[in-house]
């Protein structure tokens, strides 16, 4: 069983371990810290998940730091060559920058999906 467990504006893919029987978790994507979390049951798994983004966040408030995102708003995409080409081609027909045509195609992608 794999889903994703949102809270706060943090994210984490859940797993469950057949060798620990629980369920668990890691908050990826940040760099300076390392949040995980587990639990026997559902339940359990929740509570711990809320509790650890709660702990970091009341963690950077008192040392006066802004918490980190998962997601910075900005990534590399390797296209390869010819679709990096169509891409460019179709950007300058549509009177956009290359960046607007991928936002656009991965909008158009994820409303469809």
């Amino acid at each position: 069983m794999n889903s994703i467990m949102k809270y706060k504006g943090y994210w984490a893919e859940i797993k469950y371990s057949d060798e620990d029987e629980c369920f668990c978790g890691i908050i990826e994507g940040l760099k300076n810290v390392s949040i995980s979390f587990e639990g026997e049951t559902v339940k359990e798994l929740k509570k711990d998940f809320k509790a650890a983004i709660d702990h970091y966040l009341s963690v950077c408030k008192e040392e006066k730091e802004e918490p980190e995102k998962q997601c910075k708003g900005s990534l590399n995409v390797r296209l390869g060559v010819d679709l990096h080409n169509k891409a460019k081609i179709k950007s300058i027909e549509k009177h956009i920058s290359i960046n607007e045509l991928i936002k656009e195609a991965v909008t158009l992608y994820l409303k469809n999906s």
